[in-house]
């Protein structure tokens, strides 16, 4: 290990890093998102087509990512330009995960969430002030584990949160499952639909969903894993540590999806009603469940937990870059950008409230924000990585620090082609799709 790296701390194990790295790319998204997408987008076909963008495009972009921070040694923008001077990267936090935190409270005090659970989100979201409370107490509890650094934060809170949530959403799926005609929703999510091959128009649509997804599931294009590579040990298998990572993230979207899409079926509910199914669905399935209050609790816990892995390593993004290059405290430079970001977060959260009628270009505040990470400096940031990779870096300095301490590259061959060839253009794709979508 460097003098730097130690300086600035690390990963003290694979476990730890693969357990952190795949937080970041777990959040909401997977569990609202992936269900309804995959069955309204051809079920089984889509998810063949997730797999395959999985392996074209989220493997050769991420391991790229990782290997620029490892290199490095630094931040998402101090990497670039310390590699070339032109280039840089920086990444925003969400407000989502303040959400969560709503449902751990109502939980608590044994709320009752009414008849029509659709509803009850919705007045939550609306209202003019617990919107604002619970972002600002998110934001404060993701700042709270980012000032005690790397291991003793970041790491020692993922290796807590992601097992748990995994064996918790294991017995909700079997839960799920028994419930009646949940074999419906198991059909929808997973069995092909021959419908998206009526004609080029829905075919393409189905592979331009499956490739969004799996680039947005990863958060691609953010600088985390090249933030998060700064971290890594010179011993670590970078290769290894790429699948893990895009491993548990497609299997956390598999089991939300065998979660949510049976109770939707079971419950009536419309299996695109978006955002709303965890915030719907999950509370009507905790009703006819034996202790459903506690699971309720558990549950939306661990979600939360999620929620703060993503927000974890978006302010960590930002952090590193003022603690690498001005040298300052971790502590004063997280809570500056927690403050700054929460000022943000505030008129977001009053967006679909009070602020409802502020709009730029026909979106609101919180839509409007969405667009500007989602659909620009996301795929911009990913398409400029493949071609600093491809053709500015040099594919020589990706296999030499994949290689150090006598690992193996052995799909050096595959990932030369995809991240110089065909990664820039499935990420343009979805880059101008986005835009017209």
């Amino acid at each position: 290990m460097s003098k730097q790296q130690a300086n600035r701390g690390s990963f003290s194990s694979s476990i730890g890093f693969i357990l952190a790295a795949a937080g970041s790319a777990i959040g909401l998204g997977n569990l609202w998102k992936f269900p309804y997408v995959a069955g309204n987008s051809g079920g089984g076909f889509f998810i063949i087509a997730y797999f395959l963008f999985a392996l074209i495009l989220g493997v050769p972009v991420m391991l790229s990512e990782m290997v620029i921070g490892r290199n490095t040694n630094l931040n998402a923008i101090g990497a670039f330009q310390r590699l070339n001077k032109k280039w840089t990267f920086v990444g925003a936090i969400g407000v989502v995960g303040g959400w969560v935190l709503k449902y751990i409270f109502s939980y608590l005090i044994g709320a009752d969430f009414g008849a029509d659970k659709v509803a009850y989100f919705n007045n939550f979201v609306a209202s003019p002030v617990e919107p604002v409370i619970f972002h600002l107490l998110f934001l404060g509890l993701t700042a709270c584990v980012v000032t005690l650094g790397v291991s003793g934060g970041i790491e020692k809170a993922s290796k807590f949160m992601l097992p748990a949530l995994f064996i918790l959403l294991i017995g909700l799926v079997i839960r799920s499952l028994t419930l009646p005609n949940a074999i419906e929703g198991v059909k929808f999510l997973f069995v092909p639909n021959t419908e998206v091959f009526k004609d080029a128009s829905t075919t393409s649509n189905m592979l331009l969903s499956a490739m969004g997804q799996i680039f947005f599931s990863l958060s691609l294009g953010m600088g985390i894993m090249v933030t998060y590579g700064s971290y890594i040990k010179k011993d670590s298998n970078l290769t290894t540590n790429t699948f893990f990572i895009i491993g548990l993230d497609t299997l956390m979207a598999l089991l939300s999806g065998l979660v949510i899409l049976p109770a939707v079926f079971s419950f009536g509910y419309e299996p695109a009603a978006g955002p709303g199914l965890i915030f719907s669905i999950i509370p009507a399935i905790f009703e006819i469940m034996p202790f459903g209050s506690i699971f309720g609790l558990l549950f939306f816990t661990l979600v939360f937990l999620a929620a703060i892995t993503s927000s974890m390593s978006l302010l960590e993004v930002v952090s590193a870059y003022f603690i690498d290059t001005y040298k300052w405290n971790r502590k004063k430079v997280t809570f500056i950008l927690a403050i700054a970001m929460g000022i943000v977060g505030i008129f977001a959260s009053l967006s679909m409230g009070p602020l409802s009628h502020v709009t730029i270009g026909g979106l609101n505040i919180f839509d409007t924000l969405g667009f500007i990470t989602d659909k620009l400096l996301m795929p911009i940031g990913a398409f400029c990585t493949t071609i600093f990779v491809g053709y500015i870096w040099g594919l020589n300095n990706v296999k030499a620090e994949v290689e150090l301490n006598g690992m193996k590259f052995y799909f050096y061959r595959a990932y030369s082609i995809l991240i110089r060839y065909i990664a820039p253009v499935l990420i343009f794709i979805i880059f101008v799709m986005g835009l017209f979508a």
